[in-house]
């Protein structure tokens, strides 16, 4: 995102927001307007926006959204009112791959909603959804008739109509909301949000940060040239995305040097992420639950954020670079990937491959020598499909996708400055090459180690696998 389609987004977010009545005080509307329904704010750029600084009620200091916007309010005498709009939606998750989505207020995930302790809050949610909804504020102390979970707390929302809900927002912290209605369908179809607490007064566990980032994580299973995802997908999704993009689709995390950096990250998916900063260590400094006393804290590069579950990481961004932010599950940093593809490494079927271009003049072959020939190869790919592996990198192909993206560190970023600076200048000598020099044939140790239970018999011979390649008929 460059800085001049950011300050046009922003304008014409703000100058929408404005005549929707989104974040205005409360003298500038007249009491005909206030008694109606506040009218929805919708965005559907993709854009990392910039936090925005509220300008009624208490202050704080706002969250950035990656690839993402904080959905403004308006003041009704003393209540904070936000409208949400349930809806289908197209979400752009990477350059030249669009899904069909169900979301809120024009993208998935939702608009984050921020507050501050012992705000009253009042929500519309309105259904243009082609089945029922409700919406569930995961985390949230409240009344019960107010926790959306449909049948159970309430009725349904149908299709075409308004709820409101309305609570206090009792204590600081991280928290979501997402469907408690169809929720296999409706989850799976990218509908979830992001909601951030802000304390009132000082908090002591509670640090002051110049950077507070958020995101949630969630995944697909759509099809290579299709634009839907499956819903009945329990475990092999092919695309694993953080707020609904993949790389390289998803925006850098852009800090100054030595500034104070908070990451929020939730997660809505089916199964566990580790994720791993490189370059740096953070605290865990909060979940769901809240703040995490001082006395549980320690220094990690790797945090497991399991299903249903949020952390709250800080540290201190000391060390200038571009570093490596993703998770460590290797599948999860992969896009639109095939489950059943065999490994062939090892295998010369280069016989095999001429006999079936004359039939398929395309066809390439993939994985003799491993996976990053995909990445290099301007391979052929459906329409509306992500690359497998992808992503240009100063020094060539970062063979990446899914879960990834960079926290880029830099001396001369401006405080409040979140725009991308390009890639780091790294000083002289400091690079890591290739060495030209003599090298020595090296000693191999023999391990001295043994089983623990060795068989009785000793005099059975050793096993030798046998392969036959497909460009000869001779056994190897």
């Amino acid at each position: 995102m460059n800085k001049e389609s950011d300050v046009n987004s922003r304008r014409g977010f703000f100058k929408f927001a404005g005549i929707a009545g989104g974040a205005v005080a409360v003298a500038s509307v007249s009491r005909v307007a206030m008694a109606a329904l506040p009218e929805p704010v919708i965005q559907t750029g993709t854009d990392t926006m910039a936090p925005l600084v509220p300008n009624t009620g208490r202050p704080y200091n706002p969250v950035t959204t990656l690839n993402g916007w904080t959905l403004p309010w308006r003041m009704n005498q003393g209540v904070k009112e936000f409208h949400l709009v349930a809806e289908p939606v197209v979400r752009e998750m990477a350059p030249g791959f669009k899904a069909h989505l169900w979301g809120y207020n024009g993208q998935s995930p939702g608009p984050t909603i921020e507050v501050v302790e012992g705000d009253r809050i009042r929500i519309f949610v309105t259904n243009k959804l082609p089945e029922h909804t409700s919406v569930h504020w995961h985390g949230q102390r409240l009344p019960n008739g107010m926790d959306g979970v449909s049948g159970l707390t309430q009725p349904a929302i149908q299709p075409g109509k308004t709820f409101v809900y309305e609570f206090i927002a009792r204590r600081p912290g991280t928290f979501m909301y997402h469907p408690h209605a169809d929720e296999m369908t409706q989850m799976a179809m990218g509908m979830m949000g992001f909601w951030v607490t802000h304390p009132k007064t000082k908090n002591p566990l509670i640090d002051e940060v110049q950077r507070d980032f958020c995101f949630l994580l969630n995944a697909y299973d759509i099809d290579p040239g299709s634009y839907t995802p499956k819903i009945m997908t329990m475990m092999d999704f092919n695309l694993w995305s953080w707020n609904s993009r993949i790389f390289p689709g998803i925006d850098s995390l852009n800090v100054r040097l030595n500034d104070k950096v908070r990451i929020r990250i939730g997660n809505l998916t089916m199964t566990n992420h580790p994720i791993h900063l490189h370059g740096h260590e953070f605290l865990v400094t909060g979940t769901d639950g809240g703040p995490t006393p001082k006395s549980t804290r320690w220094y990690e590069v790797t945090t497991d954020i399991a299903v249903g579950q949020m952390r709250q990481i800080e540290f201190l961004a000391d060390e200038e670079g571009d570093w490596a932010f993703h998770c460590h599950k290797s599948h999860h940093t992969m896009n639109a990937m095939g489950h059943d593809v065999p490994t062939l490494i090892g295998v010369d079927h280069r016989d095999v491959a001429r006999k079936i271009s004359r039939l398929i003049p395309d066809y390439m072959v993939m994985g003799e020598r491993g996976m990053a020939d995909m990445a290099e190869m301007e391979m052929p790919i459906p329409d509306n499909t992500a690359p497998m592996m992808t992503g240009q990198g100063p020094f060539g192909s970062v063979e990446m996708g899914g879960m990834f993206s960079v926290l880029k560190v830099r001396k001369e970023q401006k405080t409040g400055d979140y725009k991308d600076p390009g890639w780091f200048k790294h000083p002289a000598g400091t690079v890591a090459h290739e060495y030209t020099g003599a090298i020595a044939e090296p000693a191999r140790f023999k391990s001295e180690g043994g089983q623990s239970m060795p068989r009785a018999n000793k005099n059975t011979s050793d096993t030798v696998v046998q392969v036959r390649k497909p460009s000869s008929h001779s056994d190897h």
